[in-house]
């Protein structure tokens, strides 16, 4: 393998990012995503091999082959019956608007969710059909689960997803997607604090990264977040750096969200302390990812010329 033929982009924009030109002057973008997975995590009811051990209070947990686990099916229930509202109510009193990874299916089983999603104006991307990993997929596999998740997300949202994430994603994720077409921004990156444009097989695609650190997973992850202070000081210091950097080089924050997480009341309440110091800011920008999406191919297409191949 040569070096121009090397498949990953280590440079990115290097010295000089460019200026993303932010609405309002913004010095910085905050993201907020909420992740909808309850009722589409691994589970042979769902014609899965075993039940979910990712990402649950249940520490340690490992797949039981061929059985429900039953605590851990209570604790999605809790996100899509209880967390969800809680989230919900906490951007909507803000005026506050987030983007939701929905897996397809778990927002086909929950059409009253997907209602309050649209009434408070949030952006609904795909998560992929199911919340399971997608490492071991053919190719052939996994492009029908993109198929598929695109018809079921159409059907459960009434409109065809804009933007993508899976998270449990394979080596050819990307790929596949920009072969399927039809997305204005994927999110399987973590690669920058800006948008950025790949070369696809008919046209540039932005990626929008996403984040795993800013993101209430680390509740439940070793060496995460002990507690709600954890977490606001990290958001907040995040926030900060980026606010500071922003007076002459603004970047975007990502900061991820589940509803069994940190929907949980004693991790909601240092969220909710968070979106507070966000508001008190000038110059803050808090979009959906379609808006940086719009916003990207609308002043930035520029950059897309000589977008290097990856993947």
């Amino acid at each position: 393998m040569t070096e121009s033929s090397y498949p990953r982009d280590l440079r990115g924009y290097g010295r000089n990012p460019p200026d993303p030109k932010w609405p309002g002057g913004a010095r910085v973008a905050v993201q907020f995503v909420v992740n909808f997975e309850e009722g589409g995590e691994n589970n042979i009811l769902h014609g899965d091999q075993a039940s979910e051990a990712f990402l649950s209070d249940v520490l340690g947990a490992q797949p039981w082959p061929g059985k429900r686990h039953a605590n851990i099916e209570s604790m999605f229930e809790y996100g899509s019956r209880a967390g969800f509202w809680r989230l919900w109510r906490m951007f909507s009193e803000r005026k506050l608007k987030t983007t939701v990874f929905g897996v397809a299916t778990a927002l086909m089983r929950n059409p009253e969710v997907v209602a309050a999603m649209q009434e408070a104006g949030w952006d609904i991307a795909s998560h992929s059909l199911k919340w399971i990993e997608h490492k071991d997929m053919s190719e052939a596999e996994e492009r029908r689960e993109i198929a598929e998740a695109i018809r079921v997300h159409t059907e459960a949202t009434g409109h065809r997803p804009r933007g993508w994430y899976t998270g449990r994603s394979s080596s050819n994720t990307i790929r596949l997607l920009m072969e399927a077409g039809g997305f204005l921004y994927l999110c399987d990156s973590y690669a920058d604090d800006l948008p950025y444009w790949i070369k696809g097989p008919s046209a540039p695609q932005l990626i929008i990264p996403y984040t795993l650190d800013a993101n209430d997973m680390r509740f439940v992850n070793a060496q995460g977040f002990g507690g709600g202070d954890q977490f606001f000081t990290y958001l907040k210091d995040s926030f900060d750096v980026l606010y500071a950097e922003g007076a002459t080089s603004p970047k975007m924050m990502s900061v991820g969200l589940h509803c069994r997480l940190v929907g949980r009341p004693g991790r909601a309440a240092a969220l909710m302390r968070f979106l507070d110091y966000v508001q008190m800011h000038d110059r803050v920008w808090v979009p959906t990812r379609l808006e940086i999406a719009e916003h990207w191919h609308e002043n930035l297409a520029h950059l897309a010329t000589g977008a290097p191949s990856i993947g």
